[in-house]
């Protein structure tokens, strides 16, 4: 089953709906389904009635504004070489937020004074109840789905100092898709494939098999410091293939089309645009 933030007309409150095609169910405010979202989640699927069309809605990030979206860089051990760092004995954590989020097709910009954004093709993981001091299995049972995701990086503000917060939270750098419910996608360790493209060319093609931490020990680690609550969002990290190891680095500028594909997740797509909101005119496009 397929969960969705949505807008309907007039109202600027965010929804979550069951997403079946081009139509959607909606369930209830994002409020609400978060404070209980295993409850929720089993009357969506028992959902009938008059259906609304995708066309009348406008899709929003699935979470709620206390959310915390963390996120784990070097999570693939060929991603982690192609950067020359060492495989890291605990996960390296970094966290975004919500208002860096954004959904399919919203034109991310690239910043002022970057000379582009990069692409990082990942699954994000969502948490479903409350996490304290948990050990894995009890924290991957606590994950309701999962979603596609693109931790677009400003490299220049990331590598200004050893902390990455600036540079992972560009305006509209975090394209997420609608969350899979965990039942219909399994274990990532089975593997998912990833592949990210742009403008139609494959740029990265990893699996989730690849990991070098899996999600519940994530989760279990942070739950040691800190108490994950229900809506809270872990990014597990990017396989190999980023643009800023190549020669010479290939980064993503205005009048590009980024697209993450994940097994059983879908297909997240991203146009680019420079810092004051345009792509250039294409030749031949009026």
């Amino acid at each position: 089953m397929k969960l969705a933030g949505v807008r309907l007309p007039g109202d600027d409150i965010v929804h979550i709906a069951r997403l079946d095609g081009d139509t959607v169910q909606i369930v209830t405010d994002v409020a609400r389904f978060w404070a209980d979202a295993r409850g929720w989640t089993a009357k969506a699927a028992r959902l009938t009635g008059d259906a609304v069309p995708v066309a009348s809605v406008r899709f929003a990030p699935p979470v709620p504004p206390s959310a915390r979206v963390i996120c784990v860089g070097l999570n693939y051990r060929a991603h982690a070489a192609e950067g020359s760092f060492e495989v890291p004995g605990y996960p390296t954590l970094f966290g975004r937020w919500t208002a860096s989020l954004s959904v399919d097709d919203v034109p991310a910009p690239v910043p002022a004074g970057e000379p582009g954004l990069d692409w990082e093709g990942e699954v994000a993981a969502y948490v479903a109840e409350p996490l304290c001091d948990v050990d894995p299995g009890t924290a991957l049972a606590a994950v309701l789905g999962y979603s596609t995701f693109n931790d677009l990086t400003a490299r220049r503000a990331q590598k200004l100092t050893t902390q990455w917060t600036l540079g992972k939270n560009g305006d509209r750098s975090g394209p997420i898709g609608p969350i899979v419910t965990a039942d219909a996608v399994g274990d990532l360790r089975d593997g998912l494939r990833i592949q990210t493209r742009v403008n139609g060319a494959v740029v990265q093609d990893g699996n989730t098999r690849d990991m070098i931490f899996g999600v519940g020990e994530v989760l279990s680690l942070i739950s040691r410091t800190l108490t994950l609550n229900p809506g809270d969002v872990i990014a597990t990290g990017t396989p190999d293939g980023v643009g800023y190891v190549r020669t010479p680095p290939w980064l993503l500028q205005a009048g590009d089309v980024v697209e993450v594909e994940i097994d059983r997740l879908g297909t997240l797509r991203t146009p680019i645009v420079g810092a004051d909101g345009r792509a250039p005119r294409r030749e031949g496009i009026a």
